[in-house]
C-alpha cells in the first residue's frame, strides 16, 4: 500500500466510526468536529527530517547521501520504527512506513507511536568501514531529533544489529552524560541487547498465522462464524490429508526464521518455494530449510545457479524471482518489500491464506480482491509485529535491573501476539460487517488513537 492507499484508509476508518456512533461523547461534543480532527491529525505527520550525508569512501571520492527520519505521531508514546538502508528508500516511503508504525503499536497497545529513518544505499555496495561511516554520520546529523525520551530507532530492512550498535556508540560519544542504553533498540546483547530479538519478527509473523489455524480455529465457535468463505479455507487446511504448502518471498531475517517455524510445526507444513532479489528455489516436496539458511550465512544470499545449488546440497529448480509469488501454494508468506501484489499479478496468487512478513506488500485493490474471494489476508500491522513486541521489551530491559533469557523474551512476545490476534480473529469471523482484516486492524488501532487524542485535548 501506498501513501496516498494508508491515508485513504484511514479516511474511510474513521468515516465508519462516525457512523457507527463510537463513543457518545465525541458526538456530543458542541463543536461537533472530533472526527474530521482525528482524521486530518493521523493522515498528516509531525515532521520529516532530510539530511544529507557526506562519506569519505575508501577510493578517495566522496559520496553525498539522502537521509531520512519521518516522525508520524506520537500521542500513544515516543516515536519508534526502524532505520533502513535500502536503494529503494524515498521520502514517500519512509513516511508510510512512519504511519503504518502508529498504527502497528495502536493496535498492539504498545507505549510507542510511530517513526521511520532510511538511507539511500545498497549495503552491498559498501564496505564495513564506509558503513560504519554512514551509520554514525545518519546519529551526528540527527541527534537532536533521537532519544530514549522521544524518538527510539531499531533496526530494518539493510541493517542489523551491528549497525545499531554503531549508532548506539556515536550517541553516547556525542551526547555524554546523556541515558544512551535505551536510545536504540536491536542492540547485540553484549551491548545491552535481548536475546531473540532478531528472530523475534519472523517468530512472530508465523505466529500469528498459526495461532489462527491452531488455537483459535479450535476454540472458535462455528455456529457465530459470519465468514464463510473464510472459514472453509481453515477448515480445508485442517482437514488436508497432505502437509500444508507454504511460500517465502524474502529469505532474509523475517522470511528465513519464519520458513524455519513452518517446517518445525506441529501441523505438517513444508516450504515448497522460496526467493530473494536475485532467485526463486522450487522444490514440491519440500526444501531443506536448515540447509538453505546455513547457505545464507555462509554466502549472503541463495544459490543462483545449478552449480551453487549442487553445492549447497539442496535439491530444487532454479526460476526468477518472482515466480514464488505465483507458486502452487496454501500459505505465502511475504517477507520481502512493498507492492508486491497488485491489480497485475493477484489473479495469478493461489495462496488461500497471504501472511505480510514485510511492510505494505499488498496493494488496496489486491486486498479488495482478496477479501472477496475469501482469500484470508493477515495484514503487516498484525502479523510482523514481533520485533518491536520484543523492542519494547529491550527498552524496558534498559530501565530495569532485571535481564530477560531468550525464552523470556519469546514466551512474552509470544502472548502479547496471541493476545492481540484473538480481538482481531474474533471479530473478522464473527461481525455482520463484512470488512478486510486490514480495515478491522486500523479500526482497532483508530478507536485507541481517537480516544487518547481526545483524552490529550487534541479534539475539538
Amino acid at each position: 500500500m501506498s501513501r496516498t492507499e494508508t491515508r485513504g484508509l484511514i479516511q474511510d476508518v474513521v468515516d465508519k466510526l462516525k457512523q457507527e456512533e463510537f463513543r457518545d461523547e465525541f458526538l456530543n461534543n458542541e463543536h461537533g468536529y472530533v472526527f474530521d480532527s482525528a482524521a486530518e491529525i493521523l493522515k498528516t505527520t509531525d515532521k520529516i527530517i532530510k539530511s544529507y550525508i557526506r562519506v569519505s569512501r575508501d577510493n578517495g571520492t566522496i559520496a553525498r547521501i539522502p537521509a531520512y527520519r519521518v516522525q508520524h505521531n506520537n500521542i500513544s508514546g515516543f516515536y519508534k520504527g526502524g532505520v533502513r538502508f535500502s536503494p529503494n528508500v524515498h521520502e514517500e516511503e519512509v513516511e508510510n512506513l512512519a504511519i503504518l508504525m502508529t498504527i502497528k503499536n495502536a493496535l498492539h497497545e504498545l507505549p510507542f507511536g510511530g517513526g521511520k529513518g532510511g538511507v539511500y544505499v545498497h549495503p552491498k555496495d559498501f564496505s564495513t568501514k564506509e558503513l560504519n561511516l554512514i551509520s554514525k554520520k545518519y546519529v551526528q546529523r540527527l541527534k537532536i531529533d533521537l532519544g530514549p525520551t522521544h524518538d527510539i530507532p531499531a533496526p530494518d530492512l539493510g541493517t542489523n544489529e551491528t549497525v545499531i550498535d554503531w549508532m548506539v556508540g556515536e550517541y553516547k560519544t556525542i551526547a555524554p552524560g546523556e541515558s544512551y542504553m535505551n536510545s536504540f533498540t536491536g542492540k547485540s546483547v553484549d551491548n545491552g541487547g535481548v536475546a531473540g530479538r532478531r528472530e523475534a519478527t519472523g517468530i512472530g509473523t508465523f505466529l500469528s498465522y498459526y495461532h489462527l489455524i491452531s488455537e483459535w480455529f479450535n476454540n472458535a465457535e462455528q455456529a457465530k462464524v459470519t465468514r464463510v468463505k473464510s472459514w472453509d479455507v481453515l477448515e480445508r487446511l485442517r482437514t488436508k490429508e497432505e502437509p500444508i504448502k507454504v511460500s517465502v518471498q524474502g529469505f532474509g531475517n523475517v522470511g528465513s526464521i519464519a520458513a524455519q517455524e513452518a517446517a518445525k510445526s506441529e501441523i505438517d507444513h513444508i516450504v515448497v518455494a522460496v526467493s530473494d532479489e536475485d532467485v526463486t528455489l522450487h522444490n514440491k516436496n519440500g526444501l531443506d530449510i536448515k540447509t538453505l539458511i546455513a547457505y545464507i550465512k555462509e554466502h549472503g544470499q541463495l544459490p543462483k545457479t545449478e552449480e551453487q545449488v549442487n553445492t549447497a546440497g539442496i535439491q530444487a529448480t532454479i526460476d526468477h524471482p518472482t515466480s514464488v509469488l505465483t507458486s502452487e501454494c496454501d500459505l505465502l508468506i511475504l517477507a520481502a518489500v512493498e507492492d508486491q501484489i497488485t491489480e497485475e499479478n493477484m489473479h495469478e496468487v493461489s495462496a488461500e491464506i497471504l501472511l505480510e512478513g514485510a511492510n505494505a506488500p499488498i496493494t488496496a485493490k489486491a486486498d479488495d480482491y482478496f477479501e472477496k474471494n475469501g482469500v484470508i489476508v493477515i495484514p503487516d500491522i498484525l502479523a510482523n509485529a514481533g520485533g518491536v513486541h520484543v523492542s519494547y521489551l529491550e527498552w524496558m530491559q534498559a530501565n530495569v535491573p532485571n535481564r530477560y533469557t531468550k525464552e523470556d523474551v519469546i514466551s512474552e512476545m509470544s502472548k502479547q501476539m496471541k493476545k492481540i490476534s484473538n480481538r482481531v480473529y474474533d471479530h473478522y469471523f464473527y461481525a455482520e460487517d463484512h470488512e478486510t482484516t486490514r480495515f478491522l486492524c486500523y479500526k482497532l488501532a483508530l478507536m485507541r488513537l481517537i480516544t487518547l487524542l481526545y483524552k490529550h485535548g487534541k479534539l475539538y
